[in-house]
């Protein structure tokens, strides 16, 4: 006797409740004025390292930036962040190669979200399993490396098909592995159309002042949303 259906129907549950739970974070991050993104990406992608340029420079301009990192184990990732200077907490999957709705909820506990701006939540490394958990946020932003290869939108579409945004990594190795840019990009079009893709090098800082760009928009228009003052 095939046990799929009782499979389906547990995993249908568990993903309807992920999705109440995540319908209730984004509605009340945007009440205090929050911009959300969910940051997804293959081991390896350089998501890290990006995100600890970023939020550097984020602070430096005075954005009050907070960070969530979940990882199957250790907190080294927290603590490369915690050197940019905005406030940072691990969350431990134990296991699980995805973070969820409720994670995010109990590690925002204690922290006073009228004194934050931007919330980066940087998923696990996994390019299948976070496709199908809503974190609540307001942008899913998915990264890719020159040296993953220019078809890896078209071997894992639905975690491409969901993005709102896509950063492309180490764009200084590009020649190095003979990377084909355009054939990247067309990928990325053909699974998601119109995204928004921005080339990146956290080692240069090529590409960051665009990406920068588009959080300070964002940020804006969550502030004009909610009613509070641009910060």
């Amino acid at each position: 006797m095939s046990l799929t259906p009782r499979v389906l129907e547990i995993r249908q549950k568990v993903l309807s409740r992920n999705d109440e739970i995540a319908r209730g974070l984004r509605e009340r991050l945007r009440a205090h004025g929050v911009f959300t993104i969910n940051l997804v990406s293959s081991p390896g992608s350089g998501k890290t390292r990006l995100l600890e340029v970023l939020l550097g420079r984020l602070v430096g301009a005075g954005i009050r930036a907070h960070a969530l990192v979940g990882d199957l184990a250790t907190d080294n990732d927290a603590q490369r962040l915690a050197r940019s200077g905005a406030p940072v907490r691990q969350i431990l999957t134990q296991g699980r190669c995805h973070l969820e709705a409720e994670m995010i909820t109990q590690h925002l506990e204690g922290w006073d979200l009228d004194a934050c701006d931007l919330l980066v939540i940087e998923n696990v490394g996994n390019l299948v399993c976070p496709s199908s958990y809503d974190l609540g946020e307001d942008a899913r932003v998915a990264l890719l490396s020159v040296t993953e290869g220019e078809d890896k939108p078209l071997k894992y579409p639905s975690i491409f098909n969901s993005a709102d945004v896509a950063i492309i990594t180490k764009v200084d190795l590009a020649e190095a592995c003979e990377a084909d840019l355009g054939a990247l990009h067309a990928n990325l079009q053909a699974i998601r159309p119109g995204i928004a893709v921005f080339e990146t090098s956290a080692r240069t800082g090529a590409g960051l002042d665009a990406v920068l760009a588009w959080l300070d928009g964002r940020l804006s228009e969550a502030h004009a949303a909610s009613g509070t003052p641009g910060r």
